[in-house]
């Protein structure tokens, strides 16, 4: 078998969340370029239909589901959903989450439940709607079928203003960790955790020079990432070629050792 075969999605369905735009889209994007089937999922039902779109272009079966990952109930029709018209499903990608950085001081107990609700709560109970399907999926497969959280280096870094984001993060990875434990063989579970790429969140930060520069010079490759930076590594956990890894969170962070940008908040 070649090393390339691996990287092969050919007869594969993925449902990925938060896919409208940025990491997700580019995501769904290189899963149907390696020749899977996919459900794009979001509120927003114009972007998610623009990926769908691209996926068809390029000979894809693809649907997209408008859905808030907040809903239970939206989130368990869209999974039907995918089931109905794709016929099964082999990897979940999560990518919902998200907090804006604030001092320690103004987070309030709402903004740490929110939190929490977006990066922890909203992905795991992705993962657990879809666990039944990807078991099934994963019969008589090498390495099972996969999940993939989106998570962060500011789980695993320092910086300030990211309280409740970083701690949120946090979580997420170990509890890739612990679901990897519980779901293992049928099912692997891993995460990307992104350092600074250029999404519309950063944005405003590039478009500023000297922010800009700060991050970069901060970050050992001199560079922000890119959304494919992001789905590249998406698609090696998804695929084959990550068959005998599982229970790990891979940075793709241009090798951040310590946070490359601080929220700027004054001193107390």
């Amino acid at each position: 078998m070649s090393v390339r075969s691996l990287f092969d999605m050919t007869g594969r369905v993925a449902l990925l969340s938060g896919a409208g735009r940025g990491i997700g889209a580019a995501s769904a994007l290189a899963l149907a370029e390696a020749g899977a089937d996919i459900a794009v999922l979001a509120r927003s039902g114009d972007q998610i239909e623009t990926v769908a779109d691209q996926a068809r272009a390029m000979g894809r079966r693809a649907i997209a589901i408008p859905t808030d990952a907040n809903d239970a109930e939206a989130v368990e029709a869209a999974v039907s959903r995918t089931l109905n018209e794709l016929g099964r499903l082999d990897v979940v990608v999560g990518v919902v989450g998200g907090s804006m950085p604030q001092p320690f001081m103004n987070t309030s107990d709402r903004d740490l439940r929110n939190a929490f609700e977006n990066n922890v709560v909203n992905g795991l109970r992705l993962v657990r709607t879809c666990v039944p399907h990807l078991v099934s999926a994963s019969e008589g497969r090498t390495g099972g079928s996969s999940v993939v959280m989106v998570s962060s280096a500011i789980g695993h870094v320092v910086g300030r203003g990211y309280v409740a984001y970083g701690s949120a993060k946090a979580a997420l990875d170990h509890a890739v960790h612990l679901m990897a434990a519980d779901l293992n063989p049928k099912i692997r579970v891993n995460a990307v955790a992104p350092g600074a790429i250029l999404t519309e969140a950063l944005e405003v930060v590039a478009a500023d020079p000297v922010l800009k520069k700060t991050i970069e010079d901060a970050t050992p490759l001199r560079r922000l990432g890119r959304p494919d930076d992001i789905a590249a590594a998406v698609l090696y956990l998804a695929s084959d070629a990550s068959s005998y890894v599982t229970g790990q969170v891979l940075p793709v962070d241009g090798g951040v050792l310590t946070t490359n940008f601080n929220f700027p908040i004054p001193d107390l």
